[in-house]
């Protein structure tokens, strides 16, 4: 059997495996602007020095101009002979032309780099969704969290993960990725290709 004679009864059951029932019934907050934040409780003097502490001064703010939610990096982290970095700012439609090579049964870590850069953004959520063949296999919701403006770049890991072995688990997967948040922005959305191989050069 070659690496991509895969069932669609495999795959099916692959994708029932992967299925959660969880949903989270969480309300975001009323969004408010870093001012409106900044003007709030400034006579007590321990408020304000926290909120310093956790949105720095209103001054670091470095790009007014860009979008609120800049992502742009997605590296993989694992024991790759060579580094696995997509750069989100260029073209995204070349990523869907080319594959990263992922050994099987290889621990990883999914990297998203970005910069927040007018006002505070609650909420972040990483969401990926992987297909082979055309069919959904995975769906993994990660909650990224709540951030301020500031100069430089945050970056968010994904809990270690496992990929896939075995010669039915071979072979390319197709993955959307999306960076949104609580209030459905949709600050990045791009595809990408990931070859999944005994070894990391076949």
């Amino acid at each position: 059997m070659a690496e991509d004679d895969v069932t669609p009864e495999q795959l099916a059951a692959i994708a029932a495996e992967n299925q959660e029932s969880e949903t989270v019934d969480y309300k975001p907050p009323a969004q408010k602007s870093l001012q409106e934040i900044q003007e709030l409780d400034k006579d007590d003097e321990s408020l304000r020095k926290y909120k310093e502490a956790l949105l720095g001064s209103a001054a670091a703010i470095t790009d007014g101009t860009g979008p609120n939610v800049q992502v742009t990096r997605l590296t993989l982290v694992c024991d790759a002979p060579s580094p696995l970095t997509l750069d989100l700012t260029g073209d995204l439609e070349e990523f869907k032309k080319q594959s990263f090579v992922l050994k099987e049964g290889v621990e990883y870590r999914i990297k998203i780099s970005f910069k927040v850069n007018k006002e505070i953004v609650s909420g972040l959520k990483y969401v990926q969704q992987t297909f082979r063949k055309g069919v959904k296999i995975d769906k993994s919701d990660y909650m990224v969290g709540s951030y301020g403006p500031r100069p430089g770049e945050y970056d968010f890991l994904t809990p270690l993960e496992e990929a896939p072995k075995g010669m039915l688990a071979r072979g390319t997967y197709n993955i959307k990725s999306k960076f949104t948040d609580d209030d459905k922005h949709d600050h990045l959305s791009w595809e990408w290709n990931l070859n999944i191989k005994k070894e990391w050069k076949d």
